[in-house]
């Protein structure tokens, strides 16, 4: 099986333990106590969209890509208010050149923690070509000091620091607790981390 097809087969079967349903707390509370200004932004791996629609709301220039299909078919079936506009893409993080940009602002809610097991140079190499010197991105992971299953493929912070601090300053790492997922129990613990671009 492709990774798309992976991916395509999770969001078919409704096997998508990272999707709340609603727009991450993290993000509000970071975008808030940051006062991080609306700008072009993105959203990498964006699912259904409900951050992306959010962001949006809050005035961002968004577009929420995916490799998922599905993902990205509902989420253009979101709601969105009167006078949002945002943009869905299904494509790969790699095909860079689909993607527009330079972004001010990107958030990531698990690409991450998921390319690296497999090879994260090429990841880290298009974020930087999307986004430009000074952006800002909240990257949330899962978290090696509580690597319990279900949950999501987790990092220490030693490997965050090292791993983002090659193109990006980490202006900020917090442990938190993603979002409960309606039919999941627990709220399994993350890594939020605020980088800007050198």
């Amino acid at each position: 099986m492709s990774n798309v097809e992976h991916w395509e087969q999770r969001y078919r079967e409704g096997d998508v333990p990272w999707d709340s349903g609603l727009p991450s707390s993290e993000l509000m509370r970071v975008l808030r106590e940051e006062r991080i200004a609306p700008c072009p932004a993105i959203e990498l791996g964006c699912g259904t969209g409900k951050n992306s629609v959010w962001l949006a709301e809050q005035g961002f220039d968004v577009l929420g890509v995916d490799l998922s299909r599905v993902a990205i078919q509902r989420a253009r079936e979101n709601p969105v208010r009167d006078g949002v506009h945002v943009r869905f893409l299904a494509a790969d993080l790699l095909d860079f050149w689909k993607l527009g940009g330079p972004y001010r602002f990107f958030f990531d809610r698990g690409c991450y923690h998921a390319v690296r097991r497999i090879d994260a140079r090429p990841y880290f190499e298009n974020v930087e070509r999307l986004t430009g010197p000074g952006a800002l991105g909240l990257v949330l992971a899962g978290n090696a000091r509580e690597p319990g299953q279900p949950g999501p493929p987790v990092v220490t912070e030693e490997e965050i620091r090292a791993e983002w601090g090659r193109g990006f300053e980490v202006l900020a790492l917090r442990e938190f607790r993603f979002d409960e997922t309606p039919g999941i129990p627990g709220r399994p613990l993350g890594w939020s981390c605020l980088v800007r671009r050198r």
